[in-house]
């Protein structure tokens, strides 16, 4: 017999003693989507995921977050300007501003050649995945157009410990509204880096070199 002929024959064997055919009821699972996966600390795990991929994190309260910002961009190396959106909350901008740093808010949408000349961005975020350690932004006002978190060598990202869940599918169903609105979505799991040529790690191909 052929190849084909050989794998069906195997395939029929090994299902000889199934007599359910519906797949549902011979493997009921007891899983419903969008409810997420049982874990002991989502905000924790996604943390410790995201270091995985050599990014920095740090905890702040919300208070503490204009100072946070502006550590951040110091520690990414930033010296005298970022790109915000424009829906970007304002103390965080005035603590920028404050620091020494050029704001330049993209309103009216600023060139390619301007973002590639700026130090860093500072953006919110739309959701955070503790399965997989991924920032998602879904392109509203506080984090702007994606061409904002792709072109900057330096992403400081700001996300909510509200807004972190535990897996994919939870993430998606809390993202429908944006994705209904039309809104894109971006999923960044880390710096961006490729290891495509010769096996030779490149970081910033495609995105920030440092995620913060």
């Amino acid at each position: 017999m052929d190849a084909k002929q050989e794998i069906l024959a195997r395939i029929r064997r090994a299902t000889v003693d199934i007599t359910e055919r519906d797949p549902v009821k011979d493997q009921p699972v007891n899983w419903t989507y969008g409810l997420g996966i049982e874990m002991d600390d989502v905000v924790g795990t996604f943390e410790q995921k995201v270091i995985d991929y050599s990014a920095t994190v740090v905890r702040a309260k919300p208070a503490a977050v204009p100072e946070a910002v502006v550590t951040g961009l110091r520690a990414t190396g930033a010296k005298e300007s970022v790109v915000v959106p424009s829906g970007l909350e304002k103390s965080w901008q005035d603590a920028m501003t404050a620091a020494g740093f050029e704001v330049r808010v993209d309103d009216p949408q600023l060139t390619h050649g301007t973002l590639d000349g700026t130090d860093a961005v500072v953006t919110a975020a739309a959701s955070g995945i503790a399965d997989t350690g991924t920032i998602v932004l879904d392109h509203t006002a506080d984090q702007g157009r994606r061409a904002l978190s792709l072109v900057p060598d330096r992403h400081v990202c700001v996300i909510r410990a509200s807004q972190v869940v535990s897996d994919v599918p939870e993430s998606v169903q809390d993202l429908r509204p944006s994705v209904e609105a039309g809104h894109p979505l971006t999923f960044i799991s880390g710096g961006s880096a490729t290891s495509d040529i010769e096996l030779s790690r490149v970081d910033g191909v495609h995105g920030p070199r440092t995620l913060y």
